[in-house]
């Protein structure tokens, strides 16, 4: 719906991104506003995208001379239908599709894709001057993090096409990306990106909470809490801040209030790795574990994260249901992954 926070603008390129049509043999001239849009959105952490029909090898040989390659992620450049394309992009990119939207100078390829996904925005390509003024495309805040989106989606992409040409168990892959995990308390330059992954990650939030920035420099500076951030990098790059936990220190257990990890990583099994590393800091501090769970419709993953880290279910409260961690060994960290605290 307009108004809406859109996360990823997917462009036709024919008299849409440039004047003219490709197979055609048109002399291909850039319209006027593309440029600066696709520049100033991909500042703002907006992704980009195209779903077009045409030959893939000669449109993306135009888009590369014209300096516009880089910026497009998940390309569908083929004959099928735009709204098709655009699931498959957000397929890729693992987002949803109504945080998409579709740009296109022709009204019959809008209607197919507003039938088909209305919770896609459709615009004409007339549009495009004036796109970075729309309040769908313009978050309230940008991070360093958001600033980098884009480049965080390549070296993804990178990883996975690594992944795909090896040959070999899982184990030595993850071991072959010398990844870093770095989890410490979090600084006041954490918490815009903090506030950001409570809003934007649902699918792997524990209790689905979301807190704003003041909630959230508050707890940092609380003596009964402490707000932890993990980082994590590999051969390829940094993720970037992947994970958020919030636990109360109480004086007789700690309970963890919140625990969320970015979907980009699961299957390096970092949430595993970040449960742990919390039964470690409370058994040090003497306390019983314990945390929060609210099932969701999507939050599933987060669950079976706890229960592989020997969490099982003690209580409910309500719609709340509390887990305590087991009292038994704590699996030692995996030999492909190095972990970094503050004790270190």
């Amino acid at each position: 719906m307009p108004g809406e926070k859109k996360k990823c603008v997917v462009w036709d390129l024919d008299n849409t991104v440039w004047d003219g049509v490709l197979l055609e043999g048109d002399r291909l001239t850039l319209r006027p506003g593309v440029h600066e849009a696709l520049r100033t959105l991909d500042g703002r952490g907006l992704l980009h995208s195209v779903a077009s029909r045409n030959d893939h090898e000669a449109a993306w040989a135009r888009l590369t001379e014209l300096g516009l390659a880089e910026y497009f992620l998940a390309p569908r450049i083929g004959w099928g239908t735009k709204s098709q394309a655009i699931r498959e992009i957000a397929a890729e990119l693992n987002l949803g599709t109504d945080a998409f939207v579709f740009v296109d100078d022709d009204p019959y390829e809008r209607a197919e894709v507003g039938h088909a996904l209305p919770e896609v925005l459709c615009l004409d390509a007339t549009e495009v001057p004036k796109l970075a003024e729309r309040a769908e495309l313009n978050p309230e805040f940008v991070t360093a993090e958001a600033r980098g989106r884009r480049r965080l989606y390549q070296a993804a992409a990178r990883r996975k096409e690594a992944e795909e040409e090896f040959e070999g168990p899982q184990e030595s892959f993850l071991a072959s990306l010398e990844m870093c995990l770095r989890i410490t308390p979090a600084r006041e330059s954490d918490l815009r990106r903090a506030e950001e992954l409570t809003v934007r990650t649902h699918q792997l939030n524990a209790t689905g909470r979301t807190y704003s920035y003041a909630e959230l420099d508050a707890l940092r500076t609380s003596s009964t809490h402490q707000l932890l951030v993990a980082e994590l990098t590999d051969r390829f790059g940094p993720y970037g801040v992947i994970g958020l936990a919030l636990v109360e220190t109480g004086a007789e257990a700690w309970t963890v209030r919140l625990l969320l990890m970015s979907c980009r990583v699961m299957s390096r099994g970092v949430g595993a790795i970040m449960v742990n590393h919390l039964r470690r800091t409370a058994r040090a501090a003497g306390r019983p574990l314990y945390a929060d769970f609210v099932r969701t419709d999507r939050n599933r993953m987060m669950y079976i994260a706890y229960r592989l880290g020997g969490f099982t279910e003690e209580g409910r409260d309500g719609e709340v249901l509390s887990l305590r961690a087991a009292d038994d060994e704590i699996p030692p960290l995996p030999e492909y992954l190095r972990l970094i605290t503050d004790d270190d």
